[in-house]
């Protein structure tokens, strides 16, 4: 195949997403510079206005020019700011962008990000188009699970994550801002789940000095809960990948000691998520403090955390009982989950995740298929649970089963991997399609899981 001929495939693969596709035809020697089907821009930038992540890496991967100037003075780069999508902007800044950039180049990018910010998505918009009619309004995800507000106005469409996009940054570029700062960007949209808010949590992360940590553990007492509620998921995200820091042992004391003073229902729920990451020795102490709490989303967390408890006294088994029982069906699925290795508790386990996979509540399906799946319940009433939810419409809980169904080598099983149906992309590495696929073979059935023509 010639260059010119990879070039114009590469274009087309830019212009349908297909991330595998520009990644064979880079490796292949297609010119990752290459320009669009109106031979103005780089193909970067028709990423970087789809908002498509993968293609936007994969291009990266391969060479492209970020900071390439265009006709209108711009760069790829400085579109990818202005676009306000975090998940576009990170992989476009590149590798070592402080060594890349000079020092003029680093401070012009972190005005613009700044100013974005504070000025307003919306409001820019404005300045730059003269519109002055209402913006259209959207709330997309941006790239993964964290979601982002995205706005139309005057032919420009915009992505509200400029705190994110500046918060990294000032991270690349190794300007500290104070954590408080820091923290109140976070919390101006106060969700985690907000770009904004993951962005601010991970720049934490990333120092390891004890000044940030003070700091940040000093919003613990703030009176606004969205700060302290930040704290505790800050702290929740150092257990599970810091877990063996220096400040750990204290970290849980100092969850210890929050979680019986804390009265905001959301915040406590929050702490008792964080302290269910440490060991501590009043772990099971203090699950049991809140398992009878008026709030379901701390009932919920204080389950948690005696689940997470390396002893189980008479009490403990006493409260999960209880808390099988909940109202709140996620209550009750948690309990499920803590008391699947339990014999004592098993039977009455296996029994309410039977009644869940019946339930009305079918957003909790998934999650009570994967509970069935690891049940040690080798009994009937597991096993029909799972054939149940081969009727589910979602094909990942259908899969979820069929997988629990083939550990258990039930005979239903020939009949569960029919009844997932055609899988797509994105299966390459799934454990459980492996299992189907080793079932297949042993029986020395037809694979009935490949894509048809309009399932790829």
């Amino acid at each position: 195949m010639s260059a010119r001929q990879l070039d114009r495939r590469l274009v087309s693969a830019v212009l349908s997403g297909d991330a595998d596709a520009v990644r064979d035809l880079l490796y292949e020697g297609a010119d990752p510079n290459t320009v669009d089907v109106d031979g103005r821009l780089p193909v970067l930038c028709t990423a970087v206005a789809a908002y498509d992540a993968p293609v936007a890496e994969a291009l990266m991967d391969g060479g492209a020019d970020p900071d390439r100037e265009l006709p209108d003075g711009s760069t790829p780069l400085l579109r990818a700011l202005d676009g306000g999508s975090p998940a576009v902007f990170q992989p476009v800044l590149g590798k070592d962008p402080r060594l890349r950039l000079p020092e003029r180049e680093r401070a012009r990018l972190l005005a613009r990000a700044r100013s974005w910010y504070e000025t307003g998505a919306v409001e820019e918009l404005r300045r730059r188009t003269g519109a002055r009619g209402p913006a259209v309004s959207d709330r997309v995800t941006d790239e993964g699970h964290d979601w982002v507000d995205q706005y139309a106005l005057g032919g420009l469409v915009v992505r509200a994550g400029h705190g994110a996009v500046l918060t990294w940054l000032e991270s690349r570029f190794q300007v500290l801002p104070p954590v408080d700062e820091l923290i109140d960007r976070a919390v101006a949209v106060a969700d985690e789940e907000h770009v904004d808010w993951w962005a601010v949590c991970y720049a934490l992360l990333e120092r390891h000095r004890q000044e940030t940590w003070s700091a940040a553990l000093a919003h613990g007492d703030h009176p606004d809960p969205a700060h302290r509620r930040f704290v505790a998921d800050y702290l929740r995200t150092r257990g599970i990948i810091a877990c063996d820091s220096p400040f750990a042992e204290r970290e849980s004391e100092f969850l210890a000691a929050w979680a019986t003073r804390e009265t905001d229902g959301a915040v406590l729920a929050k702490v008792l998520e964080a302290f269910a990451e440490y060991e501590h020795p009043r772990m099971e102490a203090t699950g049991l403090r809140h398992a009878a709490h008026r709030d379901p989303r701390v009932r919920l967390r204080a389950t948690t955390v005696l689940a997470a408890s390396e002893t189980r006294s008479p009490e403990a088994g006493a409260a999960l009982l209880v808390l099988l029982g909940d109202p709140d069906a996620r209550v009750r699925l948690e309990a499920c989950r803590a008391t699947l290795k339990d014999d004592a508790l098993l039977a009455q386990a296996a029994a309410e995740l039977a009644r869940l996979a019946e339930g009305p509540d079918r957003e909790l399906r998934g999650a009570v298929a994967e509970a069935l799946t690891a049940s040690p319940d080798r009994t009937a009433v597991t096993a029909d649970a799972l054939a149940a939810l081969l009727g589910d419409d979602n094909q990942l809980v259908r899969l979820e089963a069929a997988y629990g169904l083939v550990l258990r080598d039930d005979p239903r099983t020939g009949e569960a991997v029919e009844r997932v149906g055609p899988l797509g992309g994105g299966f390459e590495h799934d454990h459980r399609v492996d299992a189907l696929w080793d079932w297949t073979r042993r029986e020395r059935r037809p694979w009935p899981l490949a894509p048809g023509p309009g399932d790829a």
